[in-house]
C-alpha cells in the first residue's frame, strides 16, 4: 500500500507535514507521530511540521516549527488527515517539490501528487502505523503514543463502526512499546470543572426539529470565558450521541470566522450535508463552517429531511 510513498520520503532531503486546520487529536497524532518516526529512521533529513496552534489535546506537546518559504522548493509536503484541499492548514504545500495525502476520509478529490485515501480505516492515525508496520521502520515509546492517542480519539475509544479486526491488530503493534495507558487516559478524560458545569448548562439547550434531530446553538456571547469554538463544538456535539430516539444530531458554535457545525450520525449518510455547505469528514460524522444563523438553520432544515426517512 505504501510502496510509491516511501519512494517520495526516501527521494527528498525535507518533508514538511501538514494537516487540516483546527486539529483534533487524530490530525495532531498522525503529524506528531509521522514526524517522529521520520527522524528516527531517516535522521539525515530534515523534517517539519506546520500548521496553526494545536490548542486541543495540550497534553501531546504539538508544537509547530516556523520555516520559511523556500523551504519547499526542494521539499516533499506530506498532507495528513484532510479530506479536502480548503482545509488543508497552510497553502505553501503547493509549492513544494512534491506533494503527498494520506488520509481516512471520505475521497472528494485529487488534492496531492500521490493521494492515499482509504475511508475504511477509522483514523490516519492508523493509515500511518501500518505505513510503519509494513515499511519495518523503528518505532519509538514517543511516535506511538502519538499513533495510539490518534487511533483512540478518533474511533471513539474503538466503538464507531469503522473499527475493524486491523484496528486493534495496528493498536497491538503500537502497544509493543508500553505507552501509559493510565496517563493517557487521565490526559483524554479529566476536565476543568467549569467546563464540567458549562456541559451541564448546555444539555439544557438541547432541543429537536420535527423529525427528531437533536441540535445544541451556542452563540459567541454563551461561549465559556477563554473557549475556542472548534473545542467546543466537538465537545458539545457529544452530549446528544445516547438520546434515545435520536439518529441524527449536530452542534452550532458561533465563532468570529462564522458558525461551527458538528454534524453526527448513527446510521444515515449525513457527509453529503456537509459537502453542501463546504465541509466534509465521514458518513455518520463530519463537519462545516457556515457564514450565519441563518445559514445553519437551513443545514439543519436539511438534516431534518434525512431524519424524516428514518423509521425506528
Amino acid at each position: 500500500m505504501f510502496e510509491q510513498a516511501l519512494k517520495l520520503i526516501k527521494k527528498y532531503p525535507k518533508i514538511i507535514i501538514h494537516r487540516h486546520a483546527y486539529p483534533d487529536g487524530d490530525a495532531i497524532g498522525s503529524q506528531m507521530g509521522l514526524a517522529t518516526l521520520l527522524k528516527d529512521n531517516f535522521p539525515a533529513k530534515e523534517v517539519y511540521v506546520v500548521g496553526d496552534e494545536a490548542t486541543r489535546l495540550p497534553f501531546m506537546n504539538a508544537v509547530m516549527d516556523e520555516i520559511p518559504d523556500d523551504y519547499y522548493t526542494t521539499a516533499l509536503a506530506v498532507i495528513l488527515d484532510c479530506g479536502a484541499a480548503h482545509m488543508i492548514c497552510d497553502e505553501r504545500y503547493k509549492t513544494a517539490a512534491a506533494t503527498m495525502r494520506i488520509d481516512h476520509h471520505l475521497f472528494c478529490g485529487k488534492v496531492a501528487d500521490l493521494d492515499i485515501s482509504d475511508s475504511s480505516f477509522e483514523s490516519t492515525c492508523g493509515m500511518v502505523a501500518l505505513l510503519a508496520k509494513e515499511c519495518k521502520f523503528k518505532l519509538s515509546l514517543e511516535s506511538a503514543t502519538a499513533l495510539y492517542t490518534g487511533m483512540v480519539t478518533d474511533s471513539g475509544r474503538f466503538a464507531f463502526d469503522s473499527v475493524s479486526a486491523r484496528t486493534f491488530e495496528l493498536a497491538a503493534f503500537l502497544m509493543s512499546q508500553p505507552i501509559d495507558l493510565n496517563v493517557l487516559n487521565y490526559n483524554l478524560n479529566a476536565e476543568d470543572f467549569s467546563e464540567i458545569l458549562s456541559q451541564a448548562d448546555s444539555m439544557h439547550k438541547i432541543k429537536f426539529t420535527e423529525h427528531n434531530v437533536a441540535y445544541i446553538y451556542t452563540s459567541r456571547e454563551e461561549l465559556p470565558n477563554g473557549a475556542e469554538a472548534p473545542v467546543v463544538s466537538t465537545g458539545y456535539v457529544s452530549l446528544m450521541r445516547n438520546i434515545k430516539g435520536v439518529h441524527v444530531w449536530v452542534n452550532f458554535t458561533e465563532a468570529d470566522d462564522g458558525v461551527h457545525c458538528e454534524l453526527r450520525s448513527n446510521n444515515p449518510n449525513i457527509n453529503p450535508v456537509a459537502v453542501k455547505y463546504g465541509g466534509g469528514g465521514h458518513k455518520k460524522a463530519s463537519g462545516c463552517v457556515v457564514p450565519d444563523k441563518a445559514t445553519a438553520m437551513q443545514l439543519l432544515s436539511d438534516l431534518d429531511a434525512i431524519a424524516s426517512t428514518i423509521s425506528d
